[in-house]
């Protein structure tokens, strides 16, 4: 192996390790406790040794909710063992909603205002494209044909988003939020089914 080759491995290895501390005290102890200082620490290495790898917190943030969103995908697409599309859709339904429920603050992050609107759409592409796929394949099945797709997508995606932050309420719950998701899910993809003409 060459010089470079390993530089190149000891520097991926070193991210990997700052990342994964990243994501240690911000699901233990939230985006509060997340500081430069403190990750160097429980990495054991020098401050200046994390700036190399990340700028400042913000681009720390930045890169554990592109982390989340690619945890979110893998969890979104065992979907696809399901044949059966309206399964696959509550299911969808489900994962998304369980995901925001085990990763309390990782999914605050991944939705809240520490990272810009365009960089948040750039890291949830491959989860919202799960969700385009399963809408496209929900729509031909029942040969619907959504006015807006980009707007159902919208839709979809954003009921899920406002059920899952429900579930941290005491009061709903995450298991509660699920079944809310999926009713939700369903009264939706009832109403695209029966296209009724708009009153007025």
């Amino acid at each position: 192996m060459s010089t470079g080759t390993r530089r190149a491995r000891e520097r991926a290895g070193t991210r990997e390790r700052i990342i994964e501390a990243g994501l240690h005290v911000l699901e233990s102890e939230g985006v509060s406790a997340l500081t430069i200082r403190r990750i160097a620490t429980d990495v054991e290495y020098a401050a200046p040794i994390v700036y190399q790898h990340f700028a400042n917190k913000d681009a720390l943030v930045l890169e554990l909710a592109a982390h989340g969103y690619r945890l979110m995908l893998a969890e979104l697409q065992q979907t696809d063992g399901e044949p059966d599309i309206d399964r696959r859709m509550m299911q969808l339904a489900s994962e998304y909603v369980r995901f925001a429920g085990e990763h309390p603050h990782l999914y605050q992050v991944m939705n809240g205002g520490a990272i810009d609107a365009q960089d948040r759409r750039q890291a949830a592409a491959g989860a919202i494209g799960v969700l385009e796929e399963l809408l496209t394949a929900w729509s031909t099945a029942h040969d619907v044909v959504l006015a807006d797709f980009d707007e159902a997508c919208d839709i979809v995606w954003g009921t899920l988003y406002g059920i899952a932050s429900l579930g941290h309420l005491d009061t709903v719950g995450n298991e509660r939020a699920r079944r809310l998701a999926q009713e939700a899910l369903r009264a939706l993809l009832r109403g695209w089914r029966t296209d009724l003409p708009e009153n007025g």
